[in-house]
């Protein structure tokens, strides 16, 4: 076991919260399933659960080296979010210069529409809430179910970027840019 396997476990038994759990079994209705998902730095070792969820859900999927690049930077913000120590969706933002940019958000296909993305989503908004007032994203304009998540959140269409994303014979497909404005969270 890895020592940031046994940081994470020891994290866990600190601020393992039993009544969750215990209604989650016994009244399976009573939970919320995002609040017993846990959402944790990413590391080197998760990259190939990472790639596997990267791969199923884009054709044109970010390659290790882009990962570990960011993993290595120490500019971003790499998340996974785990339920039962199986990671379902990750996340990475940047956060400099008063300025927050999601750079992936990702969710497993088998726990879509589930929560794992609104509780990324919400994380990323929170970390950046110290550090930045205003938070960037690009997104393909066919990704709706995205875009959806981004708007209840309160993103706002503020521009595009054309030829953007690589797309199926050669062509390139635009990206919607939103924006979150944070200082009025404060």
């Amino acid at each position: 076991m890895s020592i940031w396997k046994l940081i994470d476990k020891v994290k866990d038994f600190v601020v393992y919260d039993a009544d969750k759990e215990f209604y989650a079994k016994v009244f399976p209705d009573s939970v919320e399933r995002k609040d017993l998902m846990r959402i944790r730095g990413m590391r080197a070792e998760d990259l190939p659960e990472v790639l596997a969820i990267e791969g199923k859900n884009y054709k044109f999927p970010w390659t290790e080296g882009i990962f570990m690049d960011c993993l290595k930077s120490g500019n971003y913000n790499c998340l996974v979010c785990e339920e039962l120590d199986v990671i379902i969706g990750f996340s990475i933002v940047s956060i400099m210069a008063g300025e927050a940019h999601i750079m992936n958000i990702c969710v497993d296909p088998a726990v879509q529409k589930q929560g794992v993305g609104s509780k990324l989503l919400e994380h990323m908004i929170e970390l950046a809430t110290k550090k930045a007032e205003t938070i960037f994203l690009e997104v393909r304009p066919s990704n709706k179910r995205a875009i959806s998540l981004y708007e209840k959140r309160g993103f706002n269409e503020i521009g595009v970027r054309k030829a953007y994303y690589p797309a199926e014979n050669g062509y390139r497909e635009d990206a919607v840019m939103l924006a979150l404005e944070l200082v009025s969270l404060f």
